[in-house]
């Protein structure tokens, strides 16, 4: 409260009370005067008297609780994070997008780990936490980095420090700072073995959850710690970039590795966020004998991380969390997306065979997708179907007979004859052959009309911007591959080929008998 109002607080208040006094003194004489000869009338003037100091109790009482109550809201909204109110409800539209994306998706634990997971950002967005997330190979000094911080800072904690093998989270006190921070020392990356790329995953995965990175050096950055660093900033991570253990060079080579750090990083990161610290220094013998352990030098970086954090920290919080609700929210879509072509596979499986049955029993002179046009409509249906899109059998049958037309006008239906033909000399009798061919022919061209109907469904009824011929090449060249052929065709003999061979058999048999 400013002093200016405080003083007037305080001699209104020593106004009041001395009227209040003034008052009380005066009808205290009155009914000293008037209890002899009317104590009715006293009895009153005392009712009054009584009653004027419960006032003022009570106006005091009030007065003090309001204040009280003023002075801890003041407190409260003074540290209440002020989160930016757009990514805050972009954040929030997001996350309520996924709820609804979740309800679609089939598999239960996936369902069940995005909602946790929705929760966990919803409950990191009320709370406005910072997270400082300290990352880097093993060799670096992140440790001790974390070590020298708490300790400089906030003084020890309970968890033991030492070889980190998952994530370790402290409480971090800065002053100038109300925002609760916490700085979590991941595993280090680029370990050998299987436990080593394991433990990388999951420091990759705080490091993508960080607010703000700590990516701790001890030299010049090596190829494999710039494509993470990079990958990161491309999320859009906002990073500082740390030499650590300075004290093993001299102030000549430190500034040189500073500089090629900082040339490296030129684009995504600032210069003056590259800082140069020692976080553990080595031990050094003085001439006495004795054994001196120099303190940390950490105090660029406590500084330099201060400054990040009270300039852009709301808005390190906000755009976190608006990255993971997003990045949530493609995960959610990658599983539908996964779900959804997984059934449309199904229902082109089915139907590629439907119509090679109906060829193989029905031949043509000539192979031509145009004659199960009406299997491929239902399909183009059931396709639109799985993927949200209600679709008459009037308009599956056109887009059957645009995409029978393109794939004719490509020459596809006669490369599929040659490439079939081929491969099914080596595996059917002479005298099934015409018939395997067109019959299988049929089930290959549906298929890759199936297959192009997933990609126009999957990007909203739109064949992009190659347009429908370049869909249809694309899965062409995917099902013509050596191993894709001998495995089709193997399901084209046991599908195609064996009923024919048995109905042919059927066929015979009445012929034999009449012979005899």
């Amino acid at each position: 409260m400013p002093l200016s109002r405080l003083l007037t607080l305080i001699i209104g208040l020593s106004l009041i009370l001395g009227l209040m006094l003034w008052l009380i003194n005066s009808l205290y004489r009155l009914y000293i005067q008037i209890s002899f000869t009317a104590p009715f009338l006293a009895n009153l003037l005392l009712l009054l008297m009584i009653a004027l100091i419960g006032m003022l109790i009570f106006a005091f009482v009030y007065y003090v609780g309001i204040f009280q109550q003023t002075k801890k809201t003041s407190r409260t909204r003074r540290l209440l994070p002020n989160v930016p109110v757009v990514k805050t409800e972009a954040a929030e539209e997001t996350l309520k997008a996924v709820r609804q994306q979740v309800t679609q998706i089939q598999d239960e634990v996936a369902r069940q780990e995005l909602l946790t997971r929705s929760r966990e950002i919803e409950a990191i967005l009320a709370r406005g936490e910072l997270l400082v997330v300290v990352f880097g190979t093993g060799s670096a000094g992140k440790t001790s980095l974390v070590n020298a911080l708490i300790g400089r800072v906030v003084g020890k904690v309970g968890a033991p420090m030492g070889t980190t093998e998952a994530g370790e989270t402290y409480s971090l006190k800065l002053k100038g700072l109300n925002r609760q921070i916490f700085i979590t020392d991941t595993p280090g990356i680029l370990e050998a073995g299987v436990a080593g790329t394991e433990r990388e995953q999951m420091a990759r995965q705080l490091a993508t959850e960080a607010d703000l990175l700590l990516f701790v050096v001890d030299n010049d950055l090596r190829q494999s710690e710039y494509e993470p660093l990079r990958g990161l900033a491309e999320i859009g991570k906002r990073s500082l970039l740390i030499l650590n253990k300075t004290d093993l060079y001299s102030e000549a080579d430190k500034e040189t590795i500073l500089a090629r750090l900082r040339q490296r990083v030129r684009g995504f990161i600032a210069s003056m966020d590259v800082v140069a610290i020692t976080a553990n220094p080595q031990p050094a013998r003085l001439e006495n004998g004795e054994v001196f352990q120099p303190d940390p030098d950490i105090m660029p970086l406590i500084r330099r991380l201060a400054a990040v954090l009270r300039a852009e920290g709301e808005d390190l919080v906000a755009d976190n969390i608006l990255l993971q609700s997003q990045r949530l929210g493609e995960e959610a879509r990658r599983l539908i997306d996964t779900q959804r072509r997984r059934q449309a596979e199904k229902v082109v499986e089915r139907f590629q065979w439907i119509g090679a049955g109906v060829i193989a029993v029905t031949p043509l002179p000539v192979v031509d997708l145009l004659a199960t046009a009406a299997v491929n409509a239902q399909m183009v249906v059931e396709i639109g179907r799985i993927y949200g899109c209600e679709l008459n059998m009037e308009r599956g049958r056109e887009l059957a007979l645009s995409l029978g037309k393109t794939l004719a006008s490509l020459g596809i239906v006669k490369g599929a004859i040659e490439l079939l033909s081929k491969a099914l000399q080596l595996n059917v009798a002479t005298y099934l052959l015409g018939k395997a061919i067109q019959g299988v022919t049929a089930a290959y061209l549906t298929r890759i009309a199936g297959k192009s109907f997933i990609e126009y469904f999957r990007h909203d009824q739109d064949w992009g911007d190659g347009g429908i011929t370049e869909v249809v090449q694309r899965q062409f060249q995917l099902n013509k591959k050596d191993e894709f052929i001998k495995a089709f065709v193997q399901q084209a003999i046991a599908r195609v080929v064996r009923p024919l061979a048995e109905s042919r058999e059927v066929e015979d048999e009445p012929a034999s008998d009449q012979s005899r």
